[in-house]
């Protein structure tokens, strides 16, 4: 019988690029336990666009 998984791929977009103005979008695909965090992750990542460190949220 298969264990059901708790791991989930969630997609994490730049909250600063839409307010820049600037074309293009900065996205990162990522896991996470369903259990140990069932709130939206927040994580500060590379915007390659803005070049700089930005703040990611979890998106649908």
């Amino acid at each position: 019988m298969a264990k059901k998984q708790n791991r989930i791929q969630v997609i994490l977009e730049c909250t600063e690029h839409k307010d820049s103005g600037k074309p293009g979008t900065s996205r990162y695909i990522t896991t996470k336990n369903k259990k140990n965090t069932p709130e939206r992750v927040e994580l500060k990542k590379y915007n390659p666009i803005l070049k700089k460190m930005t703040l990611h949220k979890e998106i649908k």
